[in-house]
């Protein structure tokens, strides 16, 4: 059984082992953390999965009415926090731009993470906000893409960004990967929120890899259901291959397993002179 939550409306996903209970979607439920037991939504109500996943969170339970008291109390905290943070950075005129707040009301505490475009010197920043809040303060410099994580938005695909809903670590993206999917190594049209290379091109390079490894290469000869034909393109998302057919020059894509290649390596074995050359698959 697995199970899903959020910390925030849209937010970051979180996966947990219901355990024994059994909430809705919408329901509050505790969720084991470093500094305690945590408020969340359920927004994917427990169900069987068919992979076995192990070492999940198992869920503490459904949240009480102080409970989410409790967490109404550290929004509110979290939310003053921001503010006097941002008033402190504005005042002392500070390159630096806060993207996130954490409050561990366990030990009232604060982790507040900005971006800044170099090192910043906030020794006399952290003094006076931790007066300002009458709490133990720590400030946590993070990369563009843990701002991007951490604030959340809409990639250039019109989803949710990857990082902020279901990405735990970031893998180095190369811009050959890009190149190796048929995409223009353009900077603004391989770039994501954060201005970095998007993440998708790592977990999706594998994909194109295996595709282009059993799938006939442009310029093959094959067969296909409606006919003999070329190769002109691939559409590696659906696993389809688009052949330009021997009769009236039309273009069809098919699915990549419909596609028979050994007429290429035949004709190879065949040619004038018997050598085998090109790129076709057998």
């Amino acid at each position: 059984m697995m199970m899903a939550v959020s910390f925030e409306r849209y937010g970051r996903l979180y996966y947990l082992d219901p355990g024994a209970h059994s909430p809705s979607v919408g329901d509050r439920v505790l969720v084991p953390t470093d500094a305690g037991p945590e408020v969340a939504e359920c927004v994917w109500a427990p169900e069987w999965v068919s992979e076995d996943i192990e070492g999940l969170p198992v869920c503490e339970g459904m949240a009480t009415e102080a409970d989410i008291a409790r967490d109404e109390d550290n929004r509110r905290l979290r939310a003053a926090a921001r503010s006097a943070a941002k008033r402190l950075i504005r005042e002392r005129e500070l390159p630096m731009k806060v993207v996130g707040i954490d409050y561990v009301s366990a030990d009232r505490s604060y982790t507040v993470y900005f971006s800044a475009p170099r090192r910043v010197d906030f020794r006399e920043l952290l003094r006076e906000l931790s007066e300002a809040l009458g709490a133990r303060v720590e400030l946590r410099q993070v990369g563009a893409r843990d701002e991007a994580r951490l604030q959340g938005g809409i990639g250039p695909c019109g989803r949710d960004l990857c990082c902020a809903t279901f990405l735990k670590d970031f893998e180095p993206v190369a811009a050959r990967m890009a190149k190796e999917q048929d995409l223009p190594v353009n900077p603004m049209r391989i770039a994501g929120a954060c201005g970095k290379l998007m993440c998708c091109l790592k977990y999706e390079h594998p994909l194109y890899q295996e595709f282009r490894a059993a799938a006939p290469g442009k310029g093959d000869r094959v067969s296909t259901p409606e006919g003999d034909g070329v190769v002109v393109g691939h559409n590696v998302p659906s696993d389809k291959v688009v052949v330009r057919l021997d009769s009236g020059g039309r273009r069809c894509a098919c699915d990549r397993a419909s596609v028979c290649g050994p007429r290429q390596a035949y004709e190879r074995a065949h040619r004038p002179g018997g050598t085998e050359s090109g790129n076709g698959t057998d």
